[in-house]
């Protein structure tokens, strides 16, 4: 069998135009584009808690690699650079082919040069690192949602939950909504574009990937303001799933990838606009307040508060 470094050359070791120096040397060289400032992040996806241990390895090397251009999306920044470092139980090359084939994947579509990494062996975990470029003044955080802002969601939640589900055998999904909810849980889509173009349209943003009131739940504390989520203006689930387990899996699903933001009022127009050029589904699903602080209340079309359905995926919890 190859070794760990022949694996690593024949899998992993591909052009990287974007650095001064790539993979094979103690570390990658980057430079970042004049003034511009680096955005950094790393997610861990973990055999038996982040995926199942049949999932398709070139669906897992897409999301691997997604999962972490989503949280660059959040703050608007370009992704430029990835490592990737993982443990893997056995040399199974045909695996490591197909994962590295649908990582490749993802990085082709996004531009991204893979610069480095490290492979041990042990149970299968998958660490990887994402840089991304953008303005030092146009970063979006959490912390700048203003009360009165509507509150934007793109795309739709709950379609990866709903996959989740099917695959444990929670629910049974007709074929053609069970293919389009797993893809949404082993393929998602990072709304990196979208992102980009909204440095100069919303206050604050954050992808939903615990959840949607979860991941709410962080914008509201962090900029000390209070929320609203208008059911009736999320998209919807098909009617075929039971009411309660969809509201679950729309509001507190999970591993959704989409973007939640804020924006003022007066950023309709140009927010609508954006969704038809982008031909991306925005939705204006709630709105900012100033108080109770911290607080996420959910209303249905007549203004009455919804239940609990829980709040989302936590690993302490």
């Amino acid at each position: 069998m190859p070794s760990e470094f022949e694996l690593i050359r024949r899998h992993f070791t591909r052009p990287t135009p974007q650095a001064l120096l790539g993979p094979g040397d103690d570390c990658a060289l980057l430079v970042p584009s004049e003034g511009m400032l680096l955005a950094v992040t790393t997610d861990m996806l973990v055999e038996g808690t982040h995926f199942l241990p049949n999932t398709d390895p070139g669906a897992l090397g897409w999301k691997t690699l997604a999962v972490s251009l989503s949280d660059l999306a959040a703050m608007g920044a370009r992704p430029r650079w990835a490592l990737l470092a993982g443990s893997l139980p056995a040399d199974d090359e045909l695996w490591i082919a197909q994962f590295a084939a649908g990582l490749f994947a993802c990085a082709g579509h996004h531009t991204v040069d893979v610069v480095g990494g490290d492979t041990t062996r042990g149970p299968r975990n998958l660490c990887l690192t994402a840089i991304g470029e953008l303005p030092s003044a146009a970063a979006l955080r959490r912390d700048r949602a203003l009360p009165g802002d509507d509150l934007w969601l793109s795309g739709q939640t709950g379609l990866a939950a709903l996959g989740l589900a099917h695959l444990q055998g929670r629910v049974n999904l007709g074929d053609a909504l069970r293919d389009r909810c797993v893809a949404a849980l082993q393929r998602p889509l990072p709304r990196v574009e979208l992102g980009i173009r909204l440095r100069d349209l919303a206050h604050a943003a954050i992808d939903v990937s615990d959840g949607l009131l979860a991941d709410l739940g962080h914008v509201v504390e962090q900029s000390q303001v209070g929320a609203e989520i208008f059911l009736a203006r999320l998209p919807p689930l098909p009617a075929t799933v039971e009411r309660q387990l969809a509201l679950r899996c729309q509001l507190a699903g999970g591993d959704d990838y989409e973007l939640l933001f804020t924006a003022a009022a007066n950023r309709r127009h140009d927010l609508a606009a954006l969704a038809s050029e982008l031909q991306v589904p925005l939705s204006r699903c709630g709105r900012i307040v100033a108080t109770p602080v911290g607080e996420v209340r959910v209303v249905d079309e007549g203004g009455r508060l919804v239940e609990s359905v829980g709040r989302g995926f936590d690993h302490f919890a």
